[in-house]
């Protein structure tokens, strides 16, 4: 089951060719006194999951300051109409309610996008849940079920819903959300480590699978970001993560949109299968 939430939509302040013709040194203001260039994504249709906060809001944001279009799919429908609602851009901006764990409900809503916007011709499989902090052996089987049922078994759905018709068209970008945590492990997050481990193999597999295509399937492999998300874990985890960043800082969600966006784009036309790190200099491959 799906629900579309009320619409409405966006607030970047542009500069220069919102719309990205080829080559246009366009830029948005897109936060903390950042410009950013705009990406031609002019026109595209991209699908977001968990996009009504922290990075899927930013490349959201990213994407309609870009002249695009985005359906945002997230499973907490309060949010998700509050964002829709902010947004402000009724004619851009779709709203639905769906759980990715559900199979059905992600079939339904592929349909509603295409049936709003008459194609898809991004995925950003950005929703995940980090969920308890604890030891392995003292992890709740529950909680890491879930962890995984929404991380891995999620993007999945998404992109089982999504690829044939990228392939119809013989186009699409899809950009999965990883974590230095799938490269590295965090200790006290096992559920969270091996389900963005397994979106890394994910990701290779299906960028193999549809490189006769052309369709680009990568991920990102962000360090922790400032989301509320991040912020609701234990304060000595969340310590103990910002201090392996070389940085030493969080990520910002609005530098993590910059690059997803780029991956997103019909620019990034050669590499496919691969990890892109956004670990402020923690990851060692």
């Amino acid at each position: 089951m799906i629900s579309v939430a009320g619409q409405s939509g966006v607030c970047c302040n542009i500069s220069g060719n919102a719309g990205g013709s080829k080559g246009a040194s366009a830029t948005t203001r897109v936060g903390k006194g950042l410009f950013m260039n705009v990406y031609d994504l002019n026109e595209r249709v991209a699908i977001v999951t968990g996009g009504a906060q922290g990075i899927g809001l930013a490349v959201t944001k990213r994407i309609l300051a870009s002249g695009g279009r985005v359906s945002i799919w997230d499973r907490d429908r309060v949010l998700l109409e509050e964002t829709v609602k902010t947004l402000a851009q009724p004619n851009r901006v779709q709203g639905l309610a769906v759980d990715i764990a559900d199979l059905a409900g992600v079939e339904d809503a592929a349909k509603a996008a295409i049936d709003r916007f008459g194609r898809i011709d991004i995925l950003i499989n950005n929703a995940a849940i980090v969920g308890p902090n604890a030891t392995t052996w003292e992890y709740p089987s529950d909680a890491f079920r879930e962890v995984v049922n929404v991380g891995l078994i999620g993007t999945f759905h998404c992109c089982r819903a999504v690829v044939p018709h990228m392939i119809a068209a013989n186009y699409g970008r899809i950009v999965n959300l990883s974590s230095v945590a799938g490269k590295e492990g965090n200790p006290r997050a096992p559920a969270y480590s091996a389900t963005k481990a397994a979106v890394i193999a994910l990701t290779k597999s299906l960028g193999k699978e549809l490189a006769a295509y052309n369709i680009g399937v990568n991920c990102v492999t962000p360090a922790v970001a400032k989301t509320a998300l991040a912020m609701s874990q234990a304060p000595d985890f969340l310590a103990m993560i910002v201090a392996k960043i070389p940085r030493g800082r969080m990520l910002e969600v609005e530098e993590a949109a910059s690059m997803i966006c780029w991956l997103a784009s019909a620019e990034n036309s050669f590499t496919t299968g691969a990890a892109f790190d956004l670990s402020g200099g923690r990851a060692t491959y």
